[in-house]
């Protein structure tokens, strides 16, 4: 069975950075292990955690939390240190964690970790990274679904109910799909290229293979849920 492994700077990344890439992952007879890195601040910790183990049962995810504590962005060794033993532990075929321009600190800090640590391995897989609180600068992978997808994608999200609480991020996961359906077929594939796919909603991904000491971007291309995994 091959191995997925996701890098969540927070509980919560996993069920809005890429989560119906995961759930299409999963469907197609792939094991996905979320990593989450950081449960915020010390006052949340239990709900936090509780909330993480909900939203891995609702999607047959594997949950790895570090024993540390980690204080992002300024942790980020340990966090690479941490993730490259996890990587050895599961080697996994694609890793998929925030793109290292996200706008966001921590998740900044956590993607520079992720790349240090595939870096550091003999042969490092394939990286797709996504992004929430920036737009991708060059998305290569589109990846369609239809209403099922997000609708496990939002019973999933739904488990983060202090979140949700907080901010309306129920609304901001069916938005985003509907805009990287419409926006990302001239973004992945070409400007003035028509519809990529009939299918409602997409996420955008950039795939990074390890090509002679750096991070190369992959050709443009959709993934198919039917056959995920093209190589």
């Amino acid at each position: 069975m091959s191995t997925a492994l996701h890098v969540a700077p927070h509980p919560d990344d996993e069920a809005l950075g890429a989560p119906a890439t995961l759930l299409l992952l999963r469907r197609a007879g792939w094991r996905i292990v979320n990593a989450v890195v950081s449960l915020g601040r010390p006052a949340e910790d239990g709900r936090r955690r509780a909330e993480a183990i909900d939203a891995a049962r609702r999607a047959s995810f594997e949950l790895l939390l570090p024993e540390q504590r980690f204080v992002l962005p300024a942790d980020e060794a340990g966090v690479s240190a941490w993730l490259a033993g996890v990587m050895q532990d599961h080697r996994p075929m694609v890793v998929l964690s925030p793109s290292p321009h996200d706008a966001h600190p921590s998740h900044e800090a956590v993607a520079r970790a992720t790349g240090a640590a595939l870096e550091a391995l003999p042969s490092p897989p394939v990286w797709w990274q996504w992004g929430l609180w920036a737009d991708l600068r060059d998305p290569t992978l589109y990846v369609p679904f239809g209403d099922d997808v997000l609708a496990e994608a939002q019973h999933v999200l739904a488990a983060y109910a202090g979140e949700l609480a907080r901010n309306d991020y129920a609304r901001l996961l069916a938005a985003r799909a509907v805009a990287a359906a419409v926006l990302g077929s001239e973004r992945v594939f070409g400007f003035g290229r028509g519809r990529a796919s009939t299918m409602p909603y997409a996420e955008l991904l950039t795939e990074c293979r390890w090509v002679g000491g750096s991070w190369v971007p992959g050709t443009s291309r959709m993934l198919d849920a039917g056959a995920i995994w093209s190589g």
